[in-house]
């Protein structure tokens, strides 16, 4: 069964951090794994992307410098290190894979930032 379930949202102070996680079943991320926003009344973002068959990290620009995309060593777990938090990346976030038409979506998990 290919699954993707995601963690770690919450509420957090402008300036704050939080680690978002998204761990995967029948994906890896040599398949290419997509961390993707969508904000109140708006469509979903990409945010960020990793595919460790490529050796290849991407970044949308409005996150570049604040949010870092990683796996862990069995390629199943994908993280969000999202530091300098601020009110506008308020959203609910999801996982979804496989590069390059993203067909099976996480749950979504919700970032709040408060100002």
């Amino acid at each position: 069964e290919v699954q993707l379930v995601e963690s770690g949202g919450g509420f957090v102070q402008a300036g704050g951090s939080l680690r978002l996680s998204c761990t995967a079943s029948g994906f890896t991320t040599d398949d290419g794994i997509g961390w993707f926003r969508q904000a109140p009344g708006k469509g979903h973002v990409g945010i960020a992307y990793i595919s460790t068959r490529d050796d290849l990290t991407w970044y949308n620009d409005t996150v570049v410098g604040r949010f870092t995309i990683s796996s862990d060593s069995a390629k199943t777990t994908v993280y969000l290190q999202m530091n300098n938090l601020k009110p506008e990346d308020t959203a609910d976030y999801y996982c979804a894979a496989p590069f390059p038409r993203f067909t099976t979506w996480g749950q979504g998990t919700r970032v709040t930032v408060e100002s």
